[in-house]
């Protein structure tokens, strides 16, 4: 018999686990890809199913649908940042540093970057299978980075008249905006750059500020 997850997903018997493992992270890998590249609606169980190897039965052996394989390959990629982010969540102006150095490291992940850029846009479609994660994703990200420029306020990091959820829903709307423009021109788009000059501006605020004062708020 195979095992549960919380979430309901069946997995291998263990005196199977390390053949299994491997086949089922191929699976992920080649399943993120073809979401990554056709979208979940147009990418097929088949297709995937062809370019592992298997059958469709195989890939449901590791998963019970392909709304569940969908929602293992989300899991995959907030596992990756979750690892980048430790067990701590930096404080106040630390915080936006690591989302500037995010940017940074996704320039290096190209595969992940579109697999989010295309799902997040379909998933505002009605019935589509992300959309709870994306919702909830937003959400989460926003009351992270709120609670950070409410921390920067405190300590006197950044000026004390911010709107802070504003700010964070601004800051959010230009890292995933960079993406979209990164990856139709990546050799046209800064994306680390650009995420770093908008945080400066939200957090100085002030035309008449020093351009090098600006500059090293973060």
């Amino acid at each position: 018999m195979s095992e549960s997850t919380p979430n309901g997903e069946r997995q291998p018997r263990a005196g199977k686990s390390l053949k299994a493992q491997q086949r089922r992270q191929e699976i992920l890998r080649i399943a993120m890809d073809t979401f990554a590249a056709r979208g979940y609606n147009n990418a097929s169980l088949q297709e995937i199913a062809d370019r592992a190897g298997v059958t469709q039965a195989g890939v449901l052996h590791y998963f019970r649908s392909k709304a569940q394989l969908l929602t293992s390959v989300l899991d995959l990629r907030d596992a990756t940042d979750i690892e980048q982010l430790g067990p701590d969540r930096p404080r106040g102006l630390a915080f936006l540093r690591h989302l500037v150095d995010t940017v940074r490291r996704n320039t290096e992940r190209e595969g992940i970057v579109r697999l989010y850029a295309v799902l997040s846009a379909e998933s505002v479609t009605e019935g589509h299978p992300a959309q709870d994660y994306f919702r909830d994703r937003y959400t989460g990200l926003r009351t992270f980075v709120t609670d950070a420029l409410a921390e920067a306020c405190e300590l006197g990091e950044t000026r004390p008249d911010l709107d802070l959820e504003d700010a964070a829903n601004a800051i959010i709307a230009v890292m995933d905006g960079l993406q979209i423009q990164w990856l139709l021109a990546p050799d046209s788009v800064d994306m680390a750059a650009s995420t770093e000059r908008a945080i400066n501006a939200l957090l100085g605020g002030l035309a008449d500020k020093p351009d090098q004062q600006r500059s090293e708020a973060l």
